[in-house]
């Protein structure tokens, strides 16, 4: 196993590329060194890094000899004295060095397989690599690991990893993936088990695929290793996802989307699973996505529900923990000049942010519209904040009326992808050009939202100033 491990490092070494660099943070070890952007980092220490996983634990040295490439391609070496753990203050364009590793199943619900071919390709890459599960908390789904990859997870304690399952019977996951390797999924979380490693995991659920009494199955099964006599658990946390459907999926697929009474099943039915996980785990283990109970039209759970929030990302608690944080925003009483804006959000969230656009019309001057959405483009009725894109806004504006009376468009940042570019490739600024208003973006929840109108506030006094 050690000869195949150190094969399998040198072979990945040699499709390893430099590195190259996009930003060099002003006063850092770098940029006093010298270095700049557009460069590219070929070693450190005689080490090719594949990923910004070596590059981290090559940089842990008090010395360093770094071979680099300026603009031109000149190779010149960098030699640096530094504290342990001391970061050098360099940014790259991408995390990976040697190329992303990509998926090799063929899910029906695939997101990926669910838009139109005319995409940017950046779209169309299927990622199901473990090193951006690790760094970002993407999910992967274990099915395109060779053995030196599970070795090297091992090496460096890769954990937590994020890990899609959507089922534990090897069968019905192998059908579900279309893959015959992931049948081994329990196998995997054995493997997770016997190294001491953690995972977070998901289950997208598919209405007459993985429902019902396997989704019983299935969260019974990752909560068994959850145990308490397990000391430390495998399986942190689990999160419950409906399936997406686009216009553009393949023909004849199968899949059926979730309405509103499918919604009310599964919430009873995960949360019966909830209050017995509460009883044994002391945790509640296995979440639903707020999703869930948008399709159903019911409440969202109380904040103490979510714990740490451990499924965040995953769209579970994301509502609850922004009408929560917003509950704890102390807002002005006025701003300078009078304000009227529109706030675009996704339809699905509609009706949990009524509250927050009645309460932020409290203060003085502030007029503040929300404008809810569904996706024309992807065909849905109801839509997510974070799947609109730029031509489902622009549409939705050539009906709002007397659109030039407002001053200005609150767009949320979680619709673009890159901070600039929408799913369907147009830009905020393509939006701003043809919007007619301005367009704010806005980030970091309530508190955000709040700065942006209090920005947009000032600038309107300034502008009516004689």
């Amino acid at each position: 196993m050690a000869t195949q491990s150190r094969l399998g490092r040198a072979m990945s070494r040699a499709s390893v590329k430099p590195a190259r660099i996009s930003a060099v943070l002003p006063g850092s070890l770098a940029a006093k060194a010298g270095i700049q952007p557009g460069e590219a980092l070929v070693s450190i220490n005689g080490e090719r890094p594949r990923d910004l996983i070596d590059y981290r634990f090559l940089i842990a040295e008090e010395y360093l000899c770094l071979e680099i490439l300026d603009s031109q391609g000149i190779p010149r070496t960098v030699e640096l004295e530094k504290d342990i753990d001391e970061d050098l203050g360099l940014e790259f364009e991408t995390a990976l060095f040697d190329g992303l590793i990509q998926c090799n199943n063929a899910c029906p619900f695939c997101f990926i397989d669910q838009q139109p071919p005319e995409m940017r390709a950046t779209l169309h890459l299927k990622d199901d690599d473990y090193r951006l599960s690790f760094l970002y908390g993407s999910y992967l789904t274990l099915t395109n690991l060779t053995a030196p990859e599970w070795e090297r997870i091992a090496r460096l304690r890769l954990s937590p990893l994020y890990v899609s399952v959507h089922a534990t019977e090897p069968e019905l996951r192998s059908r579900l993936l279309k893959n015959p390797r992931a049948g081994l999924i329990l196998e995997q979380l054995a493997w997770f088990r016997q190294h001491r490693l953690q995972l977070h995991a998901q289950v997208v659920v598919c209405p007459g695929w993985n429902d019902g009494e396997h989704l019983t199955r299935t969260l019974l099964d990752l909560a068994a290793f959850r145990r308490p006599e397990e000391g430390i658990p495998t399986v942190l946390s689990a999160a419950v996802v409906p399936v997406g459907l686009t216009r553009f999926r393949p023909p004849n697929d199968e899949l059926i989307p979730v309405d509103a009474a499918k919604a009310a099943e599964v919430i009873d039915q995960v949360e019966a699973l909830q209050a017995q996980f509460r009883q044994e785990l002391g945790s509640t283990f296995a979440w639903l996505a707020d999703e869930w109970y948008l399709l159903a039209g019911r409440e969202l759970p109380p904040e103490k529900h979510y714990e740490d929030y451990p499924q965040l990302g995953n769209g579970v608690g994301s509502l609850r923990l922004f009408l929560s944080q917003f509950e704890q925003l102390k807002l002005p009483l006025e701003i300078p000049a009078p304000l009227k804006l529109l706030w675009v959000v996704g339809n699905a969230v509609e009706r949990a942010f009524q509250p927050v656009v009645e309460r932020m019309n409290r203060i003085h001057r502030l007029q503040l519209h929300l404008l809810p959405l569904a996706s024309q483009f992807w065909g849905q009725t109801l839509t997510v904040t974070g799947l609109l894109t730029g031509q489902d806004i622009l549409n939705a504006l050539k009906s709002v009326e007397n659109l030039a009376s407002y001053d200005g468009l609150l767009l949320p940042q979680i619709t673009l992808k890159d901070g600039e570019r929408f799913l369907d490739d147009l830009t905020w600024q393509d939006l701003q050009a043809q919007a007619g208003i301005p367009v704010v973006r806005v980030d970091g929840g309530p508190a955000g939202l709040l700065e942006a109108v209090q920005q947009l506030g000032s600038r309107a006094s300034l502008n009516k100033l004689p």
